[in-house]
């Protein structure tokens, strides 16, 4: 992994952390992913059961924190929905491919391919479900507000920024305590979000390099929302 200066280790200290909500939440609906039916670890950092718990934390944290910013006119998104195949989940007709999490504003919902999210959060660890979840919230507050920007990437780093806000002020809050994780694995993760080598910053669908998408996060993180224009 290339150096990245001096954010290297405030992404590492952020993202490699196991994010423990500080509050008891309620229990809800527990979509196993396919194939993992009947694991058992002992320290239960990556069973069905709790990556179905940390999906429900970050989503109530999530629904928390935004009611908080927006006040009393601000509304939850309607559904969070976990898929397992190509096309069992459709935004505005088009259905949703699999290693995918989407924000769909037609519907209203944030929909995740429940394999692949639950494979991240065994490779990476707990904080890649509050990140994700965190991310795809924040397309659902953008809409909110009315905010569409002129290019993609424009709009999906501002996304980023915004999860950075959510993780870094519930921790300084003491909602969110912030654990040691493994290094190792969050950089080979950073890495695989950023948009490949020789995409057009421009296209549609552009996201961002890795580093902008870390910076992004890390300004958000730092300096909450007014980092990110809000």
């Amino acid at each position: 992994m290339r150096a990245r200066a001096a954010l290297v280790p405030l992404m590492v200290l952020i993202l490699t952390a196991g994010c423990v909500v500080e509050e008891p939440l309620g229990s809800g609906p527990e979509p196993v992913p396919t194939g993992t039916e009947g694991s058992v670890d002992p320290d239960g950092t990556d069973t069905p059961e709790e990556f179905t718990r940390d999906i429900e934390a970050a989503q109530e944290v999530a629904e928390e924190y935004w009611g908080q910013r927006l006040g009393a006119g601000f509304s939850p998104v309607r559904q969070l929905i976990a898929y397992e195949q190509e096309g069992e989940v459709a935004c505005a007709r088009e259905p949703l491919p699999r290693n995918n999490a989407v924000y769909c504003s037609a519907g209203d919902f944030i929909a995740y391919d429940v394999n692949w999210a639950f494979g991240a959060f065994r490779q990476i660890g707990d904080a890649f479900l509050f990140y994700l979840l965190g991310h795809e919230y924040a397309h659902g507050i953008q809409a909110r507000l009315g905010i569409r920007k002129q290019f993609t990437i424009e709009q999906e780093l501002q996304a980023d920024c915004m999860a950075g806000a959510f993780i870094g002020d519930k921790a300084r809050d003491g909602r969110l305590r912030m654990q040691d994780g493994d290094t190792r694995e969050l950089a080979d993760g950073l890495e695989a979000v950023g948009d490949e080598p020789g995409q057009p910053w421009f296209a549609e669908g552009s996201h961002g390099t890795a580093d902008q998408r870390m910076d992004a996060f890390a300004s958000g993180y730092e300096n909450s929302l007014e980092a990110c224009g809000l």
